[in-house]
């Protein structure tokens, strides 16, 4: 076995080449940081707070990841057994919250060095409005929105069983290294892997999926710019990363009519926004034909839910949904594609794409995906904070200023009231904050027309709104 300053190397995983995949031609390299803070309405011992960060450094390998890249140019990684960097407190009390973020958004454009140096980042801070906490930064290969948000989760219970008599010391985290050698088993091949790959390539080769633009109009312009009716890819990114993230709340009350839609016809929320969206689509080309990307967590046992690192992996969620059916017909539609792509979720998103651009060969920057969904159930609310009782606390994610995508949409739950924000980062030269508003509107639009009467069809929903 390989060992770097004394540590046992390991493979990188597929989810980790995945975030290399589009970090190697992007001049932006500060496009794999995930900046967030978490902050609380009351004062903080920091002595106890510096004291319960280290403890959850201690508790969480992937918080300890390194990477070293050998004379072959091959990456590897390996856990350190502590971290002794000195946590930073930054002061904002005397300034303005504006200030305050606009630092914490500096800090999130700051690229990591990826050799044999730490992947994250966490300051203490004092909030100009009386809140504070911590602002964390991550490179997204070393973590998802999931593992942060479980590692946050962490410190904040550490810390409130220290200070408070009946909060409870959280259970056990588990073992990032002990779950890579299980990603890293499958990797090397085994039946599973197996089943995945025939599924997918199957998939694949069934038909050509078809464009479907934001703003409708987009594959036909390429098509006759390139002169080819049948052309069913396009272009959707710009010539520049630079990126933007725009937000949109909806309100707590409709959030919840929501979600008792989904627990009334036993779907998730992904699968109604999956839904909302893909009409909204189908609204704009009159395709009946949609494929929109799918982000899928890879969480489902508890060593997985618990062990850090980076989960995530990507595949086209393509529905074929005509006109006449009705609206919860659609809804179970996505839920049973969503359910496949769940269930051969462990195959290599860049060999799925590396196999469809086979299959399908199409110009250099083609794609039949408009977007990305991430839609992010966890929150900070969840089994145990709701402890804490009327102590108000904040979340807040900045964004790092690059995407190698057009679209990106993360639908996150708001801590303050649980009310969903719908969080876009897109390329500011390939679609505009004005667009994006129109698509909220009309996704929120679809999805509540279609709660409302699940037994209206997609066409009279597409016609009513």
């Amino acid at each position: 076995m390989k060992t770097r300053k004394g540590y046992t190397v390991y493979p990188l995983t597929k989810a980790q080449k995945f975030h290399f995949y589009y970090l190697d031609f992007c001049p932006k390299k500060e496009v794999l940081n995930i900046g967030t803070s978490v902050t609380i309405e009351v004062e903080i011992d920091w002595d106890v707070l510096k004291k319960s960060i280290y403890k959850a450094y201690e508790r969480c390998e992937s918080m300890r990841l390194r990477l070293a890249k050998d004379k072959d140019g091959t990456w590897y990684q390996y856990v350190v057994d502590r971290e002794e960097r000195d946590i930073e407190f930054v002061d904002f009390s005397g300034g303005s919250l504006e200030e305050a973020e606009r630092t914490m958004r500096e800090w999130t454009q700051v690229p990591f060095e990826h050799q044999d140096a730490p992947l994250n980042r966490i300051v203490m801070i004092s909030l100009p409005d009386g809140y504070n906490g911590i602002y964390f930064l991550a490179d997204h290969l070393t973590m998802d929105a999931q593992s942060l948000i479980a590692f946050l989760k962490d410190v904040i219970e550490i810390y409130c069983s220290r200070m408070y008599e009946d909060i409870p010391y959280p259970a056990e985290t588990a073992s990032y290294i002990e779950q890579l050698k299980k990603d890293l088993a499958y990797e090397a091949g085994c039946r599973a892997k197996e089943r995945d790959t025939e599924f997918f390539h199957r998939l694949i080769e069934t038909s050509e999926p078809i464009y479907n633009g934001i703003e409708g109009d987009e594959l036909r312009r390429q098509r006759e710019q390139k002169k080819d009716p049948a052309m069913r890819a396009a272009v959707n990114v710009s010539d520049s990363v630079d990126a933007a993230l725009d937000s949109f709340h909806l309100e707590a009350e409709p959030t919840e009519r929501l979600m008792r839609f989904c627990e009334e016809y036993h779907v998730s929320l992904a699968t109604l926004l999956l839904m909302g969206l893909r009409t909204y689509f189908q609204k704009m080309n009159g395709n009946d034909d949609v494929s929109i990307n799918s982000a899928i967590a890879r969480r489902a046992t508890l060593m997985e839910k618990k062990c850090g690192g980076t989960r995530i992996h990507s595949f086209p969620c393509r529905t074929v949904v005509s006109r006449d059916r009705t609206f919860l017909e659609g809804i179970y539609e996505v839920r049973d594609r969503q359910n496949e792509l769940f269930r051969h979720a462990n195959f290599d998103p860049v060999e799925y794409f590396a196999y469809r651009a086979q299959t399908y060969p199409t110009d250099p920057g083609c794609t039949y995906e408009p977007m990305s969904l991430t839609y992010q159930p966890m929150s900070l609310r969840e089994k145990g904070l709701t402890r804490l009782g009327d102590i108000q606390y904040r979340t807040k994610w900045y964004p790092n200023g690059a995407t190698t995508q057009a679209m990106y949409l993360t639908v996150m739950h708001r801590s303050e009231d649980n009310g969903l924000d719908f969080n876009f980062e897109h390329q500011i030269k390939a679609v505009s904050r004005e667009r994006l508003e129109y698509l909220y509107y009309y996704l929120c639009k679809i999805m509540f027309k279609g709660i409302e009467d699940p037994e209206r069809t997609v066409g009279e929903i597409i016609d009513a709104v």
